[in-house]
């Protein structure tokens, strides 16, 4: 189970009472597609059953969770998505990014995400579909998963320092089978999209489709989020990936200096 700094000695119980809510918040949001059971988050926040329970309660009280009445798995609530709606004009990324991620798709005719990083996590925040008939979705606006899962999200973890790197493989160890992943193979595909420059993944769960992914770096040079393609494999030969490689690239640095001209990446 994956260790949580709220359990350590010597914290305030606030503190700890906040740190485990966050982390329930976080687990509920990985999974929050199917939603997730009881045993579920006991079984990966590795809290006691009570704890969990007793702050579930509380948390759904707030509208920060609800718990689906027929199969009692728990979802984020309406208040996550009204303070979202909320922070939205502040952390303006996805906006900033949606030019770019519209010339993308429309110059590939595929999928372009973008993805932005969350502590040991990633996020997609946005999406734009192309015209070719074949669609691959292999990331829903949203979906929150360990850093590294997913090919824009290893263009992040690939450009960070190498004691991050580790640190983040490490702290995610537990989580990774889910996703067919252990550390040694993460770190084989790190070293992979360092060497060439860019992330590159057949997708392990969707036969037959390859993606490419490009980190986006802050004034301080620090990767926090990474644009991406996903295509049949059929149309994404070497050549084309080439291609695609370059496109992504430029369409970085364009990004990268209206960042520095002032907006908010934080």
């Amino acid at each position: 189970m994956r260790k949580n700094s709220a359990a350590e000695p010597g914290k305030l119980s606030g503190t700890q009472s906040i740190e485990r809510a966050l982390l329930l918040l976080r687990e509920i949001a990985a999974h929050n597609r199917g939603g997730s059971r009881l045993l579920d988050l006991v079984t990966r926040t590795n809290l006691q059953r009570p704890t969990v329970h007793r702050m579930l309660k509380c948390l759904a009280a707030e509208n920060m969770v609800q718990q689906d009445p027929d199969s009692h798995r728990y979802f984020l609530g309406s208040m996550i998505f009204e303070l979202g709606l909320t922070a939205a004009p502040r952390y303006n990324l996805r906006e900033i990014c949606h030019p770019s991620l519209t010339r993308i798709a429309e110059a590939t005719g595929d999928t372009a995400f973008l993805t932005q990083r969350s502590g040991l996590d990633a996020v997609c925040i946005d999406r734009r579909e192309g015209t070719f008939p074949i669609k691959t979705f292999t990331l829903e606006i949203g979906m929150r998963r360990p850093l590294g899962v997913g090919t824009g999200s290893l263009a992040i973890l690939s450009a960070l320092s190498e004691e991050e790197i580790r640190h983040t493989v490490n702290a995610n160890a537990v989580r990774l089978p889910e996703y067919g992943l252990s550390v040694n193979s993460l770190l084989t595909q790190v070293r992979s999209a360092q060497k060439l420059g860019y992330a590159l993944r057949e997708m392990p769960s969707l036969a037959g489709v390859r993606s490419i992914g490009q980190a986006l770096h802050n004034q301080s040079g620090m990767p926090f989020a990474a644009l991406s393609v996903s295509a049949i494999s059929s149309r994404m030969n070497d050549k084309r990936v080439s291609e695609l490689a370059v496109l992504l690239k430029n369409e970085s640095r364009l990004i990268e200096k209206q960042l520095a001209t002032g907006a908010d990446t934080r």
